[in-house]
């Protein structure tokens, strides 16, 4: 994990002049089961008809991956070059044992969440040794260094809970229920550590089924906020979480404020209706986009972005004051 960016290029440069013969052939076998390929077909010049990004998530398929993948694939679509999307439905074994797929299928760059960084890093780094370039996305900016990877696109949690604490100090909150939907995700840990500086009591973290149960979750939250009368606030970090917190909050008869990270459509019509406070938005699109964006220009002009930091896609925050003018694109499913 210690090469070179020059040393990397000139390994990928090498295998490309060396498969070029086969490539044709064996492209269809090597890239078996990676995913969704997102390319364009029409006018795209050889080398970049050569180029192929895999893009590994821990992602569900809920509102806020199916944005991420969306930038993904448009990205592939406007470069002109493959684009292999997987995703591993929040089960670290199996997103390392996609990105060792993608690693044999000799792709020439990949991009990868890390929520659970040490379950990944023996497979990113066999993709590092293999001279493939490396972007984190979305979780993983305190890790993407030690990964490997020249950048990471996302944002830093601890500050993004930080400014949702903020936010709910000042809406009035003073015991907030900070939801954890996915367990083993620094990434959560880190938002619920940022938005309890806001409180001299902390936040109270909650465990839940999840995005893979709805039913469950919503069940668990109306539990414990009739159980619990006196919290005030809920702090969701998923918006399909944040539609079941509301929900639960409503047949529980509390009167708790709902504020989420990340958007969907039906958070921001909930945010314009008064029944969500407020959503930290990270733009998922763009860390689906620009990660493939960046290892096209690694691939095609040695390009390294980042300059050995994040690049950041947020915090933002939606509210009432401004949902509007992101509630078209978000039911474009961009936003």
């Amino acid at each position: 994990m210690t090469e070179t960016r020059e040393f990397r290029l000139g390994v990928a440069r090498r295998r490309r002049s060396v498969c070029a013969v086969v490539a044709v052939a064996a492209s269809a076998l090597a890239l078996a089961g990676l995913g969704v390929d997102a390319r364009s077909a029409a006018g795209a010049d050889a080398s970049r008809d050569e180029i192929t990004i895999a893009v590994v998530t821990h992602g569900d398929g809920g509102s806020f991956w199916s944005v991420e993948k969306r930038g993904a694939l448009d990205a592939g679509r406007d470069l002109g070059i493959r684009v292999r999307y997987s995703a591993s439905n929040n089960d670290p074994e199996r997103q390392a044992r996609l990105i060792d797929r993608a690693v044999r299928a000799h792709v020439d760059g990949l991009a990868v969440s890390a929520p659970n960084p040490d379950a990944i890093a023996p497979a990113v780094e066999r993709a590092v040794d293999a001279g493939i370039p490396v972007v984190t996305l979305n979780s993983g900016a305190d890790h993407f260094k030690q990964l490997g990877a020249f950048t990471h696109v996302g944002q830093t949690e601890f500050e993004a809970g930080q400014g949702a604490g903020t936010q709910l100090t000042a809406a009035g909150a003073t015991k907030v229920l900070c939801v954890i939907h996915e367990q083993s995700n620094v990434a959560l840990e880190q938002r619920c550590n940022g938005a309890a500086t806001a409180f001299a009591a902390g936040v109270e973290r909650f465990e839940v089924a999840g995005s893979g149960d709805m039913t469950a979750t919503r069940r668990e939250l109306e539990s414990t906020l009739r159980d619990d009368p006196t919290i005030d606030a809920v702090l969701a970090l998923d918006p399909d979480i944040a539609i079941a917190a509301r929900d639960a909050a409503s047949q529980a008869g509390s009167h708790a404020r709902i504020a989420t990270f990340d958007l969907s459509a039906q958070v921001i019509a909930a945010i314009e209706a008064g029944q969500i406070l407020f959503a930290v938005d990270q733009q998922p699109y763009l860390q689906g986009y620009l990660p493939v964006a960046f290892l096209y220009l690694f691939e095609r002009n040695g390009n390294t972005t980042g300059g050995g930091l994040p690049v950041l896609t947020g915090p933002a925050f939606v509210t009432a004051a401004n949902a509007h003018e992101v509630e078209e694109l978000a039911r474009a499913g961009t936003r």
